[in-house]
């Protein structure tokens, strides 16, 4: 599905955030056939996270880039029906080579569908720095849970 194509590309209706917790800018496309999805974020001092005393907001928020961007892909696999709450699990050996996501730069996210079932899945996700090298500058894989009654799981927390 290429971005033009996307029905929905208003994140507030995407994810189950509200402003300022959706850190992400842009859904950049999405892929249902090959379980793939791309997104992005801009650095700048109006975002949640940013840190004046580092002119930018800490590598280890490249975990919830991430985990945004797995919601966009989530949202489209469940038919976009409303934006439902998922569980971030766990990842296995987030490598981030960034000492900060720079302000005024622009980050490129993207996740890859590994496995799933109908509730748990594993992503391989990457995040590059559109400005420098097309090697990633962060990378992990994140398994999430989003069960079909997540409403009552958060009833029982």
């Amino acid at each position: 599905m290429n971005v033009s194509d996307l029905q929905e590309n208003n994140l507030e209706n995407v994810l189950p955030h509200d402003r300022p917790m959706i850190l992400i800018d842009e859904i950049l496309e999405i892929d249902m056939d090959k379980k793939f999805v791309k997104t992005s974020v801009t650095i700048h001092e109006d975002k949640i996270f940013f840190d004046k005393a580092i002119n930018g907001i800490s590598p280890l928020a490249g975990i919830e880039f991430m985990a945004q961007t797995i919601g966009c892909y989530s949202y489209y696999k469940n038919g976009q029906q409303i934006p439902q709450i998922g569980f971030l699990l766990g990842t296995r050996l987030y490598e981030n080579s960034l000492d900060k996501f720079e302000n005024g730069k622009t980050y490129t996210m993207t996740a890859q569908e590994l496995y799933g079932d109908n509730e748990l899945v594993s992503f391989e996700c990457l995040i590059y720095n559109n400005n420098e090298s097309s090697l990633p500058v962060a990378k992990a894989v994140i398994n999430a849970f989003q069960p079909a009654d997540a409403q009552e799981y958060i009833k029982e927390l």
